[in-house]
Formats: structure tokens, sequence, C-alpha cells
């Protein structure tokens, strides 16, 4: 298979358990609610923030805004990187890197600029997929968060209490891809001697 084809079909079949993931979680659980999947260390708790790492906010909606429109602008960068990278014939495992983090990008980006539209609120109900009322506007939308991996919980501290969900996930795995290979990379041009 070709790196381009990699490529695509890394992207597709990341953005789709994303979505997918995040669509049953919408429309089966409501807000805050929580189901243990092993043990106490692997949960399924549904939360929604605007966007940023950490549930971070800033700026209200022109933030919001700005943080989409900055991301949707990031995703050219990225596709541009992968081009780039399989036109180098770069090692495939730095081409499903920069795929996965594109993928993550892009759905965290659908959430943000669809959700808002597509469905009602989660606060005490199940949300409803093409809602009549929706909760928001275009480009306002909610990030759905599920995934969380409590692997230590005391009275007053909790050992990675951060929630995240499948984008976050493609996300990091691309960075730590491209830690381990580097040097494929981000390859040091060599320099060359000029022989007169």
């Amino acid at each position: 298979m070709s790196k381009k084809n990699i490529a695509i079909l890394t992207v597709i079949v990341a953005i789709l358990i994303d979505q997918i993931s995040k669509i049953y979680v919408k429309t089966h659980f409501y807000l805050g609610e929580e189901v243990v999947v092993f043990a106490d260390w692997f949960k399924i708790h549904f939360t929604e923030n605007n966007g940023m790492a950490w549930g971070f906010e800033f700026g209200g909606r022109t933030g919001k805004l700005f943080l989409t429109l900055f991301r949707i602008a990031a995703v050219s960068g990225i596709c541009y990187w992968l081009w780039q990278t399989i036109k180098r014939n770069t090692h495939t495992a730095v081409v499903i890197a920069i795929s996965l983090i594109l993928a993550g990008a892009v759905g965290n980006i659908l959430d943000s600029v669809f959700y808002g539209i597509i469905f009602d609120s989660s606060q005490h109900k199940v949300a409803t997929l093409f809602a009549e009322n929706p909760y928001g506007e275009l480009f306002y939308g909610k990030v759905v968060d599920m995934l969380y991996f409590p692997m230590y919980e005391g009275e007053s501290f909790t050992f990675f209490n951060a929630i995240f969900n499948g984008a976050d996930s493609w996300i990091s795995i691309g960075v730590v891809i491209l830690f381990i290979f580097n040097k494929q990379a981000f390859p040091k041009e060599e320099e060359k001697e000029i022989v007169e």
C-alpha cells in the first residue's frame, strides 16, 4: 500500500472511531454520567468542554471562535506537512504519526463547529442527534470527552484526573511516534561541500 493510501486510511479510520464514540456517548449518556469499564481505573465519564486542553477557557465567545478558526488554519498546515512528508518518502511511521495528529485535530474541530447545531443539551438527559432545538450555534459546539483513567483516587488527590477523547488520544499517540522517529521526521540537511 502506498504511503498516500496509508495516510488517507489512517485519517478516515481515526476520525470515524473518534466521532462514532462521541456520538454514542452523547446519545446514550447524560452529562456527568459515569460507567466503570475495568476495575476502578478505566471509566467512561461523559463531560463537555469548549475545546481547550484541560477544559481551560479564555475570551468567552470570541475566544471560542478564535480557537476554532485557529484550529482550522492549523489543520491546513498539518495537511501540507503530511503532503511534504509523503512526497519526501519519509518513514511510514512518520506518515502515520502526522495522519493521527491530523485526524485528532479534525475530530475536535467537528465537535466545535457542528455539535452545537446538531445536538440538544445533555444536561440531566440524553441528547438527541439532529435535534429540533439544538443547544448552540455553528462554531460554538462543545467538545465531547469521555475517557477517564483515574489510576489513584484519594480524598483530596486523584492521579491522572484528565478526561479526554479519541481525538486527543490520536494527537498524543502521533506526538509519541514522532518523538520515537524524530530523526526520520525532522532530518537535518547535510551541509554540502562546494568543490571548486
